[in-house]
């Protein structure tokens, strides 16, 4: 059995118990988010390394960028299991990512590169954003 499903399992049980979502503060150390990133902030970029190991076909992640999000979707492929199994802490299966941006990004200039099971991905700040802001007129009254 997926040992994330059995913790998933106590989780439920315990939000039951508790009430509501009780675990919501704990679901990192409960399932750590898949794939593990370092983020970076630069002047005018954002700099976004991701762990991917066993990735050989751009099919199998899918990038997604909103002005300040950034989302990941795929599957990290399980290698050769030989024997009983004792440990699990390579992170395999399907994963769902959203990852929030300190800021703005372009959406026309991005760039997404993977070497050695890591990705780099770069993107661009939006400088100088107009600020959609209207002049409200006011009356004085004596």
């Amino acid at each position: 059995m997926d040992p994330f499903q059995q913790m998933q399992d106590w989780k439920n049980n315990l939000d039951q118990f508790f009430g509501g979502d009780f675990w919501n503060d704990f679901e990192h150390i409960i399932k750590p988010p898949i794939p593990a990133i370092n983020l970076y902030e630069l002047e005018n970029e954002i700099i976004i390394y991701v762990n991917l190991p066993g990735i050989k076909e751009s099919k199998h992640v899918k990038i997604y960028l909103d002005e300040n999000i950034l989302e990941l979707k795929g599957e990290l492929y399980p290698f050769e299991q030989r024997g009983k199994q004792l440990n699990q802490e390579i992170l395999q299966g399907e994963f769902s990512r959203k990852i929030e941006l300190p800021c703005a990004v372009r959406k026309d200039k991005v760039s997404a590169v993977l070497k050695h099971g890591v990705m780099k991905i770069q993107l661009f700040k939006i400088s100088n954003r107009k600020k959609n802001m209207k002049q409200v007129d006011f009356e004085i009254e004596e």
